[in-house]
């Protein structure tokens, strides 16, 4: 048998240099009846091995039967079971062979490609770091990472925040559309227990901050994490990229690295959008309503009663307040960066703290302490006993000389 190149070779000397058979056979050495089989075929001759018998042939009914019974059992368990029965194969074969043969049993679900018009909706989903986030005070606490992601430019952003109750997420999307820098038509969310109300509906507090923004929002069918894939790609990116090698100091350090990473990445090349984010971004921003100025109040506000130890407890920590106003009810309000209280009454401000995400630690004002110290001593001092002062006159009065 020859090879392509001789085929093509004689077949050139006869179709263009016009060469007789004996011709060939002088200038080649090949039989004419080889020279004949290969003018007269139009497919290159192939060598094609004679199949061999494998060592799974004896066992493929077998597993086509148990693939029947159980479309979702594993392979490996289906290779045990056949090993039971004398399979002394190798383990990539089977399970190539039982990959090949399992859709006939269990169909794959197939997907149709999403097409988003600009504006028109914005994914958002919880991601967890790895490892927990530096807070200071030698403490490290578990954060997650409120992820947004526009699906006609595909422009990313996140906020770091510590909790998954209500006013932490409407933190987080607060900040994410501002880094967007305005507002689609709707907010797509999955069963996020405080997105969720349960039967599709949405929590009173996530309906609040639509109505404030003036979006629709849309809540996902249960177990359909699938309809967010976008953000689910950028999830496993933020593993393979963002993770790697990094270190933080606290969490405004990771918010600072975070922000800066999703600056480098809208700036890429997407490969499924075959554009820049950032510059389809600003193209999507043209048919986006504007911000409202200003943005919904995300802080957390509540009154209470300033207790006789003048201290409020917040995440476990203590924070002083003016104990001046023990027995008062003053209105907190808790930001992610601060916590602050003022007198309902009249208006004086009871305590202005830096919020600590670490936990069990107890902050005094110096200012609060020494009005402690002031009322202390004033206290003290009005305690003791008042002896009265007579004239001398008098007891010799009483006492006969």
């Amino acid at each position: 048998m020859i090879g392509v190149e001789k085929w093509a070779e004689i077949r050139r000397m006869k179709f263009i240099e016009e060469r007789s058979i004996r011709e060939i056979h002088r200038l080649t050495g090949y039989h004419r009846d080889t020279i004949r089989a290969a003018l007269e075929g139009d497919e290159p001759p192939r060598y094609e091995r004679p199949p061999r018998r494998s060592k799974l042939d004896p066992f493929k009914d077998e597993i086509h039967s148990w693939l029947d019974d159980d479309p979702r059992i594993p392979s490996q368990r289906l290779r045990e079971l056949c090993e039971e029965l004398g399979y002394r194969g190798g383990k990539t074969i089977f399970d190539d062979y039982v990959r090949e043969v399992r859709p006939r049993y269990l169909p794959l679900r197939t997907y149709q490609r999403t097409l988003y018009r600009p504006g028109e909706l914005c994914q958002f989903d919880l991601w967890e770091p790895s490892e927990p986030i530096p807070v200071g005070h030698g403490q490290r606490r578990r954060g997650w990472v409120l992820t947004a992601k526009l699906g006609y430019s595909r422009a990313f952003a996140g906020s770091m925040i510590f909790s998954k109750e209500l006013r932490d997420l409407r933190f987080g999307m607060s900040r994410c559309l501002a880094r967007l820098g305005a507002l689609p038509a709707k907010l797509v969310w999955d069963r996020e227990g405080a997105i969720h109300a349960g039967g599709g509906r949405p929590t009173e507090g996530f309906a609040a901050l639509c109505g404030q923004l003036r979006v629709g929002w849309i809540i996902l069918e249960q177990g359909d994490a699938e309809a967010k894939g976008a953000l689910e790609r950028d999830h496993r990116f933020l593993r393979t990229n963002f993770e790697p090698a990094r270190r933080f100091a606290n969490q405004l350090d990771f918010q600072a690295q975070f922000d800066a990473w999703t600056e480098k990445a809208n700036g890429r090349h997407h490969r499924t959008i075959r554009a820049i984010p950032a510059e389809r971004l600003e193209a999507e921003r043209e048919r986006m309503r504007p911000l409202p100025n200003p943005m919904p109040d995300t802080d957390h506000r509540f009154t209470t009663r300033v207790p006789q130890q003048p201290y409020l407890r917040w995440d476990t920590n203590d924070y002083s307040l003016d104990p001046r106003l023990a027995g008062r009810r003053v209105e907190v309000r808790i930001s992610q960066r601060a916590i602050t209280a003022v007198a309902l009454d009249t208006g004086e401000l009871a305590c202005r703290h830096a919020r600590a995400f670490a936990k069990g630690l107890t902050f005094t004002d110096p200012a609060h302490q020494r009005l402690l110290e002031e009322l202390r001593g004033a206290r003290r001092r009005g305690r003791e006993p008042q002896v009265e002062i007579r004239p001398l006159a008098r007891y010799d009065q009483l006492i006969p000389a």
